[in-house]
Formats: structure tokens, C-alpha cells, sequence
């Protein structure tokens, strides 16, 4: 390599490490102009390209480099992964079959094979592809982390749990100095429940607070989002609350655990999923001061349509627009309330024609004003987010719309209920094209039924 050309390059790289995607970008591609042929600059432009959302040059970035180095497996992964988000998934399944030619004893590769077999439903043929990603490397946790999905989503709770151990673990539980709970005895001891993933995940396992305190936990402390804070002070058997703002207690514990772990402990299978509902409690003064500021007369619904827009399949779970809902304000008297904080709140502002709307917007400032304002509705409507999982944990009816690709494992396969929320959540999916019309029909049909048995 041009002796320019290895500086830049190792710029790029440095660059790329500390997240300086655009710099790095910038550097592969003055390496390009000195070594056009050099398959690692391609690779790691359209690696920095792809981490920038320029999903169509990375692409390009990426079969030029397998064209100069058919056996390139770290781009085969990458390009890949992009043709999957993309719902390209044939041609995903060509560019792993040419690598798995090459590379035939790969882990990786087969794990990301399985990973493909499972968006095309073929079960059978991912969980062979996971297994045999096992055999060729054991200590390959990415692949039983992916089985994980595969088994929750099939009911095999037992399995599912022991895979789902195999996730990557938040970086500060590295830095506390006493012991992971492993499930040892309780009886007297202190234990922090850590945060881990979304705020989703947070309220559907912190239900399992009770349950540790009737195994004679002296303690317990829940680490949490600072949006929750408020909202899980009222949980059951919860002694101390700690907002990860705040820091990390560095003593004062006997183990710490995280919450999706707590499953896994207690061998929860389908018939033991412990349902307390409601298992959080929206105090009266939250409820009260949000009364008076809902709409008085009307089925008050409330609605969300987005998430998070950093999640993976935020693309599929989320609706576009909420103009996409406007069938709804057909059915009469209905009061709309939007839920959304963030991606999505500014279009309550002028909601689709027909549709009678209150934002609360601005004046939400975490999970405990929604829990409130949820306190007063009648039904809250929302695609799949921590809005569900906050109607579905306080028991206020919540409908839940589901997308066809990349379902949640948590909703399982086909269920029109879930065992998590029993009697409070129904499930409305997509079906196999992917798009919400047949799905907000059915919703749209529904809820006048719900509102002429509320003689609305």
C-alpha cells in the first residue's frame, strides 16, 4: 500500500473507533483515490457509510469489495445484514450462500444465516443453522443469543431464557463490586435489579420485584431509566429506586441481577408468567391532576403510533403518520389523546380531519404522567412500544398493533392475547404484505363495536 494511503487508512480506522463515522468516511475514501482497488478501504467505507444511514453507497461499497475479494467474510456479513433491513431477503440469501461456499466453517455466517431462515419462516432450517453455529464455535454468543428469539417466539420459554443469558450485558455492571445473583438463597440479603435495554423491557419484567421479596430478600433496589423513576416507586416490594443519572451505588449490595435475567431464574414457563395486575399504581394526586385536563365527554382513546426511532425495527413497528389513522375518527364519539412523547408527538398538533384530538405533549414529562393520563381513558390504542407495556402493567384495555416483519418475540407467533397482560392487551398483526390497512380496518370495526357497547 502507497505509504499515503496506510496513513490515511489507519486515521480512518482510529476514527471509526472513537465513532467519528464521517471523518472516518472521509479518510477511506481519500485511500480509495490512492489504492482504488484495495477491497479493506471499500469494506470499511461502506461500513462507515452504512453506520451513517447511506444504505445505497454502502451497498455499492461493499459488492465492489467482494468483486476484488469474493472471500471477504466480514463484508458478506455486512451487506447481508443491509439487504435484511431492507426486506431484500432473496438476495441476502445469495450473498450468504456464495460466502458459506468460501467459508464454510464460519459461525458468524451461519448465525446470520439462521437469523434469515426465521424472517422467511423457516424454523426448522434456522434453528439447524443456529445449532451448527454452536458446534463450530461454542464460545460464539451472538449465536445462541439469536436462538433466544427463535425459542421465546415458539413458546419454549426454557430454552429461550437460557439463550437469552447470552446477551451482551450493560457495560456499568462490569464496575459493581459484589456478585451477580446466580440464584442463591435470598433469605437476608440486599439485591439491585440493574436497567438494561428499553423502557419497555423495564416495565414488563420489574413485576418480578414481589416475587424476590417473598423469597425473603431483605432489600431491593431497582436501577432504573429516569423517566420511570417516578412511575416504578410504586411497584410492590421495591425499596429504593436509583436513577442511572444519579450514578452507580458502589456498595451497600449483597448480588445485583438484571431484570431479563429474572426469568431465566425462575424457570417461567407459559402457565407460571407471574400476572399481578395491576402491578404498578398511578397515585391518586398523578390521576387527579391530569383529570380536569382530558377531554369530559366522549370515549377518551388514547393513541400511539410511534417508537423510539433508534430501535431496529422501529421502521416496521411504528406508523409512518398518523394521517394513516385517520380511519378511526369515523367511528362517533370518540376523544383522542395522544400518547406520544418524542418521534410523532408535533403531529397531534393538526391531527387527520375527523379526528377530535388532545395533546398533552409538552406538559408530559415522564412514564408517571402517562400512567396517569391512562388512569382516565377508556382504551389506549398503540403500536408495539412502552406505551403497551405501561397500559398492560397499570390493566387499562389496550389494543397493540403488530407488524408482519421482525415481530417481538414477546408477542409470540399468532396469539390474539398475551399471557403477559392476560385479559388486558389484544393483539392485532399485519399480515404478510407488511402494511397497516387491513390492520387499522379491523381496529377501526372494533372500536365501534367497543364504543356502542359503552353506548357511544
Amino acid at each position: 500500500m502507497h505509504p499515503v494511503a496506510e496513513a490515511k487508512f489507519d486515521q480512518g480506522h482510529q476514527c471509526a473507533s472513537e465513532g467519528r463515522y464521517e471523518q472516518a468516511a472521509s479518510l477511506f475514501r481519500e485511500v480509495l483515490e490512492l489504492a482504488p482497488d484495495l477491497p479493506e478501504a471499500q469494506a470499511n467505507l461502506g461500513l462507515m457509510l452504512d453506520q451513517l444511514g447511506n444504505t445505497g453507497e454502502a451497498e455499492a461499497c461493499y459488492r465492489r469489495a467482494l468483486e476484488l475479494d469474493p472471500g471477504y467474510l466480514d463484508v458478506s456479513l455486512g451487506l447481508g445484514v443491509l439487504l435484511v433491513g431492507q426486506k431484500r431477503l432473496s438476495e441476502a440469501e445469495a450473498v450468504y450462500g456464495s460466502a458459506l461456499t468460501l467459508n464454510p466453517d464460519s459461525a458468524a455466517l451461519w448465525s446470520n444465516i439462521g437469523v434469515l431462515k426465521a424472517l422467511q419462516e423457516q424454523e426448522t432450517h434456522s434453528e439447524i443453522c443456529f445449532r451448527k453455529a454452536q458446534e463450530l464455535d461454542p464460545d460464539y454468543r451472538k449465536a445462541i443469543f439469536n436462538s433466544a428469539h427463535l425459542y421465546l417466539r415458539q413458546g419454549r420459554l426454557r430454552e429461550g431464557w437460557r439463550a437469552l443469558e447470552a446477551r451482551e450485558k450493560p457495560h456499568y455492571t462490569e464496575r459493581f463490586p459484589f456478585p451477580r445473583w446466580q440464584g442463591e438463597s435470598l433469605a437476608g440479603k440486599s439485591l439491585l435489579i440493574g436497567a438494561e435495554r428499553g423502557h419497555g423491557d423495564m416495565i414488563q419484567f420489574c413485576r418480578f420485584t414481589s416475587t424476590l421479596k417473598r423469597m425473603g430478600a431483605s432489600r431491593l433496589g431497582l436501577l432504573c431509566h429516569p423517566a420511570l423513576a417516578r412511575l416504578l416507586s410504586t411497584l410492590d416490594g421495591v425499596d429504593q429506586i436509583i436513577s442511572l443519572e444519579a450514578g452507580l451505588p458502589m456498595s451497600g449490595w449483597d448480588y445485583w441481577t438484571l431484570p431479563l435475567s429474572l426469568p431465566f431464574h425462575f424457570d417461567v414457563q407459559l402457565d407460571s408468567i407471574p400476572a399481578p395486575i395491576p402491578y404498578l399504581h398511578p397515585l391518586r394526586e398523578w390521576v387527579e391532576h391530569w383529570r380536569p385536563l382530558l377531554p369530559a365527554a366522549g370515549l377518551r382513546v388514547g393513541l400511539a403510533w410511534k417508537g423510539n426511532p433508534k430501535f431496529e425495527n422501529d421502521a416496521e413497528r411504528s406508523i409512518p403518520y398518523l394521517a394513516h389513522l385517520a380511519p378511526l375518527g369515523a367511528v362517533s364519539g370518540i376523544q383522542f389523546i395522544s400518547l406520544q412523547k418524542g418521534a410523532g408527538e408535533n403531529e397531534a398538533e393538526q391531527p387527520p380531519q375527523g379526528m377530535t384530538f388532545f395533546n398533552p405533549g409538552a406538559q408530559v414529562q415522564d412514564f408517571a404522567d402517562l400512567a396517569a393520563i391512562m388512569a382516565s381513558l377508556d382504551l389506549v390504542i398503540s403500536v408495539d412500544t412502552a406505551v403497551a407495556h405501561l397500559a398492560g402493567a397499570i390493566g387499562k384495555p389496550c389494543w397493540v398493533l403488530l407488524p408482519a416483519f421482525r415481530t417481538d418475540w414477546r408477542w409470540m407467533k399468532e396469539r390474539t392475547d398475551s399471557p403477559w397482560y392476560p385479559g388486558i392487551l389484544r393483539v392485532f398483526r399485519q399480515s404478510s404484505d407488511g402494511t397497516w390497512e387491513s390492520v387499522i380496518r379491523a381496529v377501526t370495526e372494533d372500536l365501534g363495536a367497543f364504543a356502542k357497547q359503552r353506548n357511544f
